[in-house]
């Protein structure tokens, strides 16, 4: 993208729009010849990025120059602010601008009815491994998106990590189940991990060291690898050995790890889908309550 002239429009500078912004000034996607406004009204959020070149920050769409002309506009604002932020931006529609949105749970039609059929959309899904640009980003286009505009989204979102196209946006709730909300399952595996070393008799500081240098080393190397996954967890299986002894607990026939997982991405698919419905996002999700389990009968 170096010689561009018309600048990015990135709305919203938060630990995402930050994360993006950091990711193109390194990999020379924004620059002194490829510039970027950011609209923000937070200074805190901008600090970082004021006096880098080619970066100019505004506060609100009011203050942009009545004659820029923008390739794309990143939505990189909380879901529940889009209502008072998107309208501003009607006016770049069909003048060759695309739209791009990472915010979850706001459909394409959202921001067609904002900004006028005629709109160049792109939702996309990233998650927060972008922050050291080795995230993963699912996107998905409305018909008006040029292969020009798509390409150019292409440049911006591989500046945190890699991309990927659908066609189908209903596609978009399983893709947020799984990586858009997979860190936190990573996360909390490496919680579990620990907590259950400390149960078997390490100090809490050494197991909690043990568990992130495992499960961070054992991505790295999945990243690394040439062998699929199953393959992996083989390699380090041996019979009759401790892994082995472990993996029968993990890996029952039914239920286990897989039975749970499998549960646990229908609930977050389920949940991406409802915040899609308007007015949705304020009310929490639907849960299921355990059966009651009636006391055994007393025996006499």
């Amino acid at each position: 993208m170096s010689g561009r002239s018309a600048p990015v429009l990135l709305v919203g500078c938060g630990k995402m729009g930050g994360a993006l912004l950091a990711g193109w000034l390194a990999r020379g996607t924004a620059g002194a010849e490829a510039p970027v406004v950011i609209v923000e009204p937070a200074d805190a959020s901008t600090a970082s990025f004021r006096g880098k070149a080619g970066v100019t920050i505004v506060a609100e769409a009011a203050q942009l120059p009545a004659d820029i002309s923008p390739p794309v506009v990143v939505f990189a604002v909380k879901p529940q602010a889009m209502d008072g932020i998107v309208p501003a931006y009607r006016p770049f529609a069909g003048r060759g601008t695309c739209f791009l949105s990472i915010a979850a749970g706001r459909p394409i039609r959202y921001f067609q009815q904002h900004l006028g059929p005629e709109a160049a959309i792109v939702r996309a899904m990233p998650n927060t491994p972008a922050a050291v640009g080795r995230g993963i980003t699912v996107a998905c286009g409305n018909p008006n998106v040029s292969d020009a505009q798509r390409a150019l989204c292409t440049e911006l979102l591989a500046a945190v990590g890699e991309v990927a196209w659908i066609a189908d946006e209903k596609l978009l709730d399983p893709v947020t189940a799984v990586s858009g909300s997979g860190p936190a399952y990573v996360f909390l595996l490496a919680e579990t991990l620990a907590e259950a070393g400390r149960a078997a008799g390490l100090p809490q500081d050494l197991a909690m060291r043990l568990a992130r240098a495992t499960v961070t080393g054992s991505g790295e190397l999945l990243h690394r690898a040439a062998e699929p996954a199953d393959q992996l967890r083989r390699n380090v299986t041996s019979p009759g050995g401790t892994t082995a002894a472990a993996l029968e607990i993990l890996m029952p026939r039914r239920g286990g790890l897989a039975a749970l997982m499998t549960r646990a991405i229908a609930a977050a698919t389920r949940r991406s889908r409802e915040l899609a419905r308007p007015g949705a996002a304020a009310k929490k999700p639907a849960t299921k309550r355990p059966p009651k389990r009636r006391p055994p009968k007393k025996k006499w």
